[in-house]
């Protein structure tokens, strides 16, 4: 379409799931329209969001020595005075944080939002009944 792309383009153009971005659009977090039952979304303005985001990280994000890190989907969040329960879906396993109930508000996490769980440890325990 030339000046616009499909929600599958945008999609791998941001490395997202197209899901993902269509909820972003519908939420007005990513400029895109429906036209009919599509989304289409503005070539220019998706790729200056982009190199806005790059630099973006470029200045603020550092690399990280942890390897195991598993992206999945937030199902529930149990908030304590201070600490807080996030439950993760990876696929068809589940996994439990627990993390401060300042870092939940700080990050801004949801339920339903898509995150990156990473996993430092020194210690491996393994155990046979």
């Amino acid at each position: 379409m030339g000046d616009y792309l499909t929600a599958d383009e945008a999609a791998s153009l941001l490395r997202l799931h197209v899901k993902r971005v269509q909820a972003l659009a519908r939420a007005g977090k990513l400029p895109g329209r429906r036209v009919g039952r599509k989304w289409l979304f503005p070539r220019a303005e998706l790729a200056n969001r982009l190199r806005g985001e790059t630099r973006r990280r470029e200045e603020t994000e550092v690399e990280i020595s942890a390897r195991n890190q598993l992206r999945g989907r937030v199902t529930a969040i149990g908030l304590g005075g201070v600490m807080a329960e996030v439950r993760i879906q990876i696929g068809a396993e589940e996994l439990v944080s627990v993390i401060t109930r300042a870092s939940i508000e700080r990050l801004g996490i949801r339920i339903g939002d898509d995150v990156i769980a990473i996993i430092k440890s020194t210690e491996v325990m393994i155990g046979k009944p």
